[in-house]
Order: structure tokens, then C-alpha cells, then sequence
């Protein structure tokens, strides 16, 4: 089932692809969404609802340059703009040209870095993606994995995905475009993710170039030590699940290697794979929110803008989540590519 659950996520992600590949009509986007958008326009556009997007321009303004001219973009219109490229991950000057004919390419790169920032500062990055901030908390969290899977301690599970990003200079003083290339042959940004049983991140770390193996992350993440504290504590009764790539501990539970068929360690594996795609799940709704973080979209930035454009993205999608707000508009698809998405979503 979780090898299933992989191959629907990566087709989820290609239907995503090829339906927007289609012939469309281009329009220009209108000055004022919030008045001349329906909800479901405004999401499709813009990724949250329009209560959350008001939300959101509430919390970022006091952190974003006062417009000084009658030229300049209003605060509310950079926010805007922003989560437009996060949604589809065009080039910028497509950005800039349906939004409004005055937006600039550069306009547009220079309302993503304020966006992106406003987003990562700890007093707002922190009051959405989160660790567990007490032991009602964390117990919230196992306790919903044991009611949705009948899986006792889990207190979240944790993976790493990769963010294509566009090579540095092969001689950048401060970035190695080598360590960068991936197993995979292409330029990347190694994410760590942690989430809870409802998708929701609780903890993300974008840090680290493609060439950085999963558990060298986990060994210089902030999660790691959060979980030892935790079992210091005497609250013994939590892990995470992880794949085989980490270190089993007491707060980390691995597959059991080399499990005969039909031994209770391989019904075991099959359990802790089934409840662990919970974050290859995440991971692909995420990416299916956030477009720019497609890998055939890639972020063509320096590696340490596209960590706070990754880390931004992680944030959204918590909102979106507390708004109860769908990955996809499956209505505006093909209805061939529909099934796949709908099998992600209702997972």
C-alpha cells in the first residue's frame, strides 16, 4: 500500500504537470482580486482563501517597506504576487505580465525576496511550523496517529525531499555548485520535513546541498535534540518513524532489516511503511500546493534565497491546513488526470 501510496503521489504530480502544459487562454489578472475574485478564483490564483490571504497581508505588513512613491507596489499587492509564484511557479516575467502590465520582472523577484524574508523572521516562521510546544501538545499528535492508524507512540514522521534549484557559478566564493548535484544528477536542496497524522510541518529544515545524505541532516537538525530532551525527560513513550536511512534509537523506529515473509517483523515493516507515507503524502501536497518546488519547475535563485522561499512555502501550507483549504482545484482539470489527485487528497 505505501508503494502505491509513492506511485499515486509521483502521478499525482505529473497529472499536475501535463494538465497545465495544455493550450490556455492568457488573461491578465485582475488589480483587485479580493473584490473582483469569487473564493474559488482567489484560491485557484493564489493559494488561500481570501480571509487567510487577509490574514497573512495583516501579519507580514508591519515587517514590509512602506511603499515611498504612488508608483511603488502597495504592501497587500507584494504579498499577492508572491504567493502567486509560490502557487504556479512561472518565470518571473510571466508573473509580472499577468498581474499587472507595470510589474516588472524585477518588481516581481524583488516582491518574492520580501515575501519570502517577512515569512522566515522566527516571530512568524515559528507561529506556524512548529515542534510540539509541551506535553499536551505532543501528546495531541500521537494520540491522533494511534486514532487514524491504531498505532501506539508516534509522534510524527520525518523524510527528506529534494528542491531543484538552478546550479551556482561553478566559481561562487561562498556556494560549491558540486555539492549541490544529488543522487539523482541534478541540482537540489536536501529538505527535511517532520509532520504530523493531518500533513501538517512541524518541523523543516532547508539548509542543507542535494549532496547531504538524510541522516547527516537529522544528526545536525534541531528535531534530533528536541526528541532527546524528550526522552531525558522520562517521556519514553514517543518516536518518530523513520526509513531505514536513519539510526534506529528509542525516539526513532526504523523498518526491521532483512524481515522473513510472513514474520511478525515483516507485518511490523508493513505497518510502519503504511503510517511512514504519511510524509511522502506530505511532501507531495506540499509540492502540489507550492508549484515553485516542482522539480521541473527549479528555482532559479542563489541556494540561500531558495531556503527561504522553501521555508516560506512550509509555512503556507500550514495556513492552508488551518484553513482547511484543498492542494488542488481538481474541478479545473482534465477529468482524465482527476482519480489520481483525488486519491492523494482523501488519504
Amino acid at each position: 500500500m505505501a508503494a502505491l501510496n509513492e506511485i499515486v503521489q509521483l502521478a499525482a504530480i505529473e497529472a499536475l504537470e501535463s494538465a497545465e502544459n495544455l493550450p490556455q487562454r492568457c488573461r491578465l489578472l485582475p488589480r483587485e482580486p479580493f473584490d473582483e475574485l469569487q473564493e474559488h478564483q482567489f484560491v485557484k490564483l493564489y493559494c488561500l482563501t481570501k480571509e487567510a490571504a487577509s490574514n497573512l497581508i495583516d501579519t507580514l505588513q508591519p515587517h514590509m517597506q512602506v511603499p515611498s512613491r504612488l508608483s511603488d507596489l502597495s504592501r497587500e499587492r507584494k504579498v499577492l504576487t508572491a504567493l502567486r509564484f509560490f502557487g504556479s511557479g512561472s518565470y518571473q516575467s510571466d508573473i509580472g505580465y499577468h498581474i499587472n502590465h507595470a510589474v516588472s520582472q524585477a518588481s516581481v523577484s524583488k516582491c518574492i525576496e520580501e515575501v519570502s524574508r517577512a515569512l522566515n523572521l522566527p516571530g512568524i516562521f515559528n507561529r506556524y511550523v512548529h515542534l510540539p510546544e509541551n506535553n499536551q501538545e505532543l501528546t495531541r499528535v500521537r494520540n491522533s496517529f494511534y486514532e487514524k492508524h491504531n498505532f501506539p507512540g508516534v509522534a510524527g514522521c520525518v523524510d527528506c525531499t529534494h528542491i531543484a534549484i538552478y546550479p551556482p557559478h561553478i566559481n561562487h566564493d561562498m556556494y560549491n555548485e558540486a555539492i549541490y548535484v544529488n543522487w539523482k544528477g541534478y541540482h537540489s536542496i536536501n529538505v527535511q520535513l517532520m509532520c504530523d497524522v493531518n500533513l501538517k510541518t512541524l518541523n523543516v529544515n532547508a539548509r542543507f546541498p542535494g549532496s547531504t545524505n538524510d541522516s547527516f541532516i537529522w544528526n545536525n537538525s534541531n528535531a534530533l535534540e528536541y526528541m532527546r530532551n524528550i526522552h531525558r525527560n522520562g517521556h519514553t513513550s514517543f518516536y518518530l518513524l523513520g526509513d531505514s536511512g536513519y539510526a534506529l534509537r528509542p525516539w526513532m523506529m526504523i523498518p526491521v532489516p532483512d524481515a522473513a515473509p510472513g514474520s511478525p517483523e515483516k507485518r511490523f515493516n508493513e505497518r510502519h511503511r503504511s503510517i511512514r507515507s504519511t510524509i511522502g503524502i506530505c511532501n507531495g501536497v506540499l509540492k502540489l500546493r507550492f508549484r515553485c518546488l516542482l522539480k521541473h519547475r527549479t528555482l532559479h535563485y542563489k541556494p540561500e534565497k531558495c531556503s527561504y522561499i522553501i521555508n516560506a512555502c512550509t509555512v503556507l501550507h500550514n495556513i492552508c491546513i488551518d484553513h482547511n483549504i484543498p492542494p488542488v482545484e481538481l474541478n479545473n482539470l482534465p477529468k482524465k488526470f482527476t482519480p489520481c489527485l483525488i486519491i492523494v487528497y482523501s488519504r
